[in-house]
């Protein structure tokens, strides 16, 4: 399928690893022109030798401040995805205030900062757009020990509606894509316990976890033409685990 990205200019955080890295790999292959969002300058400068011609962007996304001075003049985005998270596990009765204050400030707040950032750019152009929040299964089913991720999650699921409601008008989409536990560094980092990743595995009809290319054929399809008619919705890529 012909997906029609290249000429266009996307802005992709949380771009160092896993399913940011892959999706500006991506990208960029299909002729898009991206800049890429990471707060380990490492991971991009080797993103950038094995992409040349993306644009570097090093920012702690969880700084207010530091994020404005970063990509206030970005200049115009036509594509956002919007992937930079972090997933502190604690059972609820410890969870503490630090791993509050990390989770929602890049999980939940630097996405709306984010989006906003290119959604006045897209409007001030004239322009459509499209954003696409990388959430979770988790937004929609409890798993212990994951309270204050569940949460962010849950928040990004309905923020993405009210931006689709808000921006619709200024032909802007923004859709979710939820994934179940995906191959990433980090989802093998919380998943490498085998009984663990058994009791997860179990509620998953398919069977098996995510594979990050698996994540990247649906961003791609939402940041495209191809779901022009897609907004506000969540789109699951969890093997059925929703579905039980």
């Amino acid at each position: 399928m012909e997906l029609g990205l290249a000429g266009r200019r996307a802005l992709v955080t949380g771009a160092g690893k896993g399913i940011g890295r892959s999706t500006v790999q991506a990208l960029h292959a299909m002729g898009v022109q991206v800049v890429a969002v990471s707060r380990t300058q490492a991971d991009l400068d080797s993103l950038v030798r094995e992409c040349p011609g993306v644009e570097p962007v090093c920012v702690d996304l969880g700084d207010w401040e530091a994020t404005e001075r970063a990509l206030g003049s970005v200049g115009p985005v036509d594509l956002l995805v919007n992937n930079a998270a972090v997933a502190l596990l604690q059972p609820f009765l410890e969870v503490t205030k630090e791993a509050c204050d990390t989770s929602f400030h890049v999980n939940l707040r630097a996405v709306i900062q984010v989006s906003q950032i290119v959604a006045r750019g897209l409007i001030a152009r004239g322009a459509p757009g499209s954003i696409v929040n990388i959430s979770s299964q988790a937004s929609q089913r409890a798993i212990a020990n994951h309270s204050v991720y569940c949460s962010t999650k849950g928040a990004m699921d309905m923020l993405t509606k009210v931006m689709a409601l808000e921006l619709g008008p200024h032909k802007i989409r923004v859709n979710t894509v939820n994934p179940t536990v995906v191959m990433t560094p980090m989802g093998q980092a919380n998943w490498s316990n085998p009984q663990k990743a058994k009791t997860m595995l179990d509620r998953i009809p398919l069977g098996k976890f995510a594979e990050v290319e698996n994540v990247v054929d649906t961003i791609l399809f939402l940041l495209s033409d191809r779901s022009s008619m897609t907004t506000g919705s969540t789109v699951p890529v969890d093997g059925g685990f929703l579905a039980t």
